[in-house]
């Protein structure tokens, strides 16, 4: 089993960056710890703070892998171009956020992934990956 991690902006500043909502771990750390727990899953990680960066990814595995775990950060609200690439790829998307983005400013109530994810997880912390994971396990 294939599956990619794709994270959008400012997430390769987790364990850094206000650690009160994103918590203190670091990305590679949880990372290493997700191929620790899956031996058996090949996992692709990218990390990109610029938005066509991060459709080339999904154009890349969206066709070919099994799954594909998005964070789009920031472009969740903002980008219907995303939106629109996971809607035209064949590979089941889950979209998992972090932190609980119902509870915080109005305009992250907003995503333009959601639609035409498989699913959404948010608000769970980094478990929220992993929860994705075990989604694509059972799906197959």
């Amino acid at each position: 089993m294939q599956i990619a991690i794709i994270n959008g902006p400012n997430l390769n500043l987790l364990g850094k960056r206000e650690p009160g909502i994103y918590g203190n771990t670091d990305f590679d750390s949880f990372y290493l710890e997700l191929q620790q727990r899956y031996p058996t899953i090949s996992f692709v990680y990218f990390q990109s703070n610029v938005e066509g960066e991060l459709i080339n990814a999904l154009q890349e595995y969206g066709f070919s892998f099994d799954g594909i775990i998005i964070n789009p950060g920031g472009y969740t609200h903002t980008s219907v171009a995303i939106g629109d690439t996971i809607a035209a790829i064949t590979t089941p998307v889950v979209e998992v956020h972090i932190s609980n983005v119902h509870a915080r400013e109005d305009f992250r109530k907003l995503s333009h992934v959601s639609a035409k994810a498989a699913g959404t997880i948010c608000g769970l912390g980094l478990t929220g990956y992993q929860l994705a994971v075990d989604y694509f396990i059972t799906k197959q």
